[in-house]
């Protein structure tokens, strides 16, 4: 985030911390809002590195999960970016922008990840930069977001994972449960902050993030980084690995894991009733297994009903037939909730 970004949010009533947005001052009202309204959000959590060059394609073909030949100005994907061994070191929301490609993460793995993949390059024609500071990006939900959206663009990407590029004002692109993302272009993103913040409610940043987790997408993070394979985060599911492409880092095992039935754990979604917030990266407990960790927690974030949802991969038996408890054998007891596509 700009300098000159955080200062117009400061000005319209942003309370940041940590350089994200925590707040417009009613961080409850915004967590309803973002239940039961129309919410627009800044995501200065997420970093942008940008792919350019003539093989930047093939390229990124052969590190990530996801058939990047697929990825098109009007069609975005979810990917994953693993080490040899199968786990992910992030993942990653990626989208094109005439012949660059976008590849959007948590913004506290940025530096490492473009650093690792810069060491793959070699004589490819490839640029990697980081492009978080001139992209702002903002997150929009709920059925008033598309009409607030059609105020700007003449037409809006109808299904998940569709893309529309202004060159005015940014790409924008439909995520799952109604939701959107603009990255604006830097010379508009005021005035579409204006404009729609007119018609939405301004949210922070753990309102997005509280979407996202009721959405089952996860975000992986420092505290998770290289502890999951792609399938134990549902990414196959959410179409963020494609098991009919060439080589990528770890795709032995990623592939071994999806036709041998390895996988013994798997992301669920839940709601705990804890006095201390959930962290990332928190060990679960099964009341089975005497004391011993049988999961971790992935995202997590407050619900606006009280206590805190959260995404967590588990170990598949257990999540069923036995009580998971939030942090020690004897702590508070996870309820499981419906995630919004099915598990195998």
């Amino acid at each position: 985030m700009t300098s000159a970004w955080q200062d117009f949010l400061c000005a319209r009533g942003a309370r940041i911390e940590a350089g994200a947005v925590n707040h417009f001052g009613d961080a409850a009202a915004e967590l309803r809002a973002a239940r039961d309204g129309g919410i627009v959000a800044p995501l200065a959590h997420l970093g942008l590195i940008g792919c350019s060059g003539d093989d930047a394609q093939s390229f990124l073909h052969g590190q990530l999960s996801n058939d990047v030949k697929q990825v098109t100005p009007v069609h975005s994907e979810y990917a994953a970016y693993c080490s040899a061994k199968g786990r992910m070191l992030a993942n990653f929301l990626l989208w094109q922008e005439d012949r660059a490609y976008c590849l959007q993460l948590a913004r506290d793995l940025l530096p490492a990840v473009q650093k690792r993949l810069a060491m793959f390059v070699l004589r490819a024609k490839v640029r990697l930069v980081d492009a978080s500071a001139s992209r702002p990006v903002l997150g929009l939900a709920g059925k008033a977001a598309a009409g607030a959206l059609r105020e700007l663009f003449p037409a809006l990407p109808a299904q998940a994972h569709q893309v529309v590029r202004d060159a005015a004002k940014g790409t924008l692109i439909a995520l799952p449960g109604e939701r959107f993302q603009l990255i604006a272009e830097a010379e508009a993103a005021e005035g579409l902050w204006d404009r729609l913040a007119a018609a939405l409610t301004p949210v922070g940043t753990p309102c997005w993030e509280w979407l996202e987790i009721r959405n089952g997408i996860p975000l992986i993070t420092p505290a998770t980084q290289e502890q999951f394979v792609p399938q134990m985060a549902n990414m196959e599911l959410i179409g963020a690995v494609n098991f009919q492409k060439g080589c990528y880092p770890g795709q032995e095992i990623v592939a071994r894991t999806q036709y041998l039935g390895q996988l013994k754990r798997r992301m669920v979604l839940a709601h705990v009733a804890a006095e201390a917030p959930p962290q990332a990266g928190d060990g679960l407990f099964s009341s089975d297994l005497d004391g011993q960790a049988s999961g971790m927690v992935v995202n997590a974030q407050a619900a606006p009903d009280g206590g805190f949802d959260l995404l967590a991969v588990v170990q598949t038996a257990g999540s069923a037939q036995a009580a998971l408890h939030f942090r020690s054998a004897d702590g508070p007891i996870l309820s499981i909730q419906p995630l919004p596509y099915p598990l195998p």
